[in-house]
């Protein structure tokens, strides 16, 4: 879990002009560049939130299983033009610079900063880390401008919430709603973040939008099964009913009596070798004969 270290220094800026360092006579009220990092991305654990140095330590349970189920139910998620990242480290502010669980950007290159896009939503997973550790986050996140901040509680009650600038808290959403935003390319189910049945069901109904090719090549082989499986069905009935009409027609012409129960069985039987026996009595048969075939 991610954890405060009383023990160690809070983090030291890298001097002025070494790699990522950022430029150090930038404007008051300025932004630094998102990935003008304070802490050696991939090389330490180490986040800066609010000038306090925090250790993003392994994960226990529930915490590591629900943030594979997020990645899970997020990648399927999101719409073309976007991506989904696990722990990307962000400057968020000039003494803030973390990552959080798992959050959405779009592709490509900004123009405006040449590098990449600020994160448009996030995800975090809370079981130990206290409420104010992350609201703190999210507080600095959203001022940066990231769009939508939301928090899957494992500790208690499993819920998820959405943080709401106006209230500065968070919101709990309920389990039987939907996130809807641009960059999700189906409203994602709340429930499906807390149940992994709902998951496998958000994941499969995500990749059918998606026009999954996969998906796609199974339905196209399905319904190809179908049609041939119709067809065959309605060449046997065509085929039953042609030799129906055809047993009738030979007795009538032989002057063979029919009785209304005798030729409502005649119709309704689909059974080709029965019919076929039932044709050549009939062919043969005389005034008077008994017209119907062993079984």
């Amino acid at each position: 879990m991610p954890a405060m270290d009383e023990h160690r220094p809070a983090y030291r800026l890298k001097a002025p002009g070494s790699p990522g360092s950022g430029n150090p006579l930038r404007l008051p009220g300025r932004f630094p560049e998102i990935d003008d990092h304070l802490v050696e991305p991939e090389v330490t654990r180490d986040e800066i939130i609010g000038g306090r140095r925090v250790v993003a330590a392994p994960a226990m349970e529930p915490h590591a299983t629900q943030h594979t189920e997020l990645d899970y139910v997020l990648r399927a998620h999101v719409s073309p033009g976007y991506r989904a990242a696990a722990d990307l480290l962000t400057r968020h502010d000039e003494e803030s610079d973390f990552a959080t669980d798992v959050c959405v950007l779009r592709k490509g290159t900004n123009p405006e900063t040449g590098g990449r896009y600020l994160e448009e939503i996030a995800f975090e997973v809370v079981s130990s880390q206290n409420e104010g550790y992350v609201t703190e986050k999210a507080v600095r996140m959203h001022r940066r401008g990231v769009r939508r901040i939301f928090t899957v509680w494992t500790k208690g009650r499993p819920r998820v919430c959405e943080w709401s600038p106006e209230s500065q808290d968070w919101r709990p959403l309920d389990a039987g709603s939907r996130i809807e935003d641009p960059c999700l390319v189906v409203p994602l189910a709340v429930a499906a973040l807390l149940d992994a049945a709902v998951a496998d069901n958000a994941v499969a109904e995500a990749l059918i939008a998606k026009g999954n090719a996969a998906i796609r090549e199974r339905e196209a082989a399905a319904e190809a099964k179908g049609e041939v499986k119709g067809e065959a069905k309605g060449n046997a009935e065509g085929r039953s009913e042609g030799t129906a009409e055809a047993i009738l027609k030979v007795l009538a012409t032989r002057g063979v009596a029919v009785t209304e129960v005798q030729r409502q069985e005649i119709l309704h039987c689909h059974d080709l070798d029965r019919l076929g026996r039932w044709l050549h009595r009939a062919a043969l048969a005389s005034s008077g004969d008994d017209i119907t075939p062993e079984s």
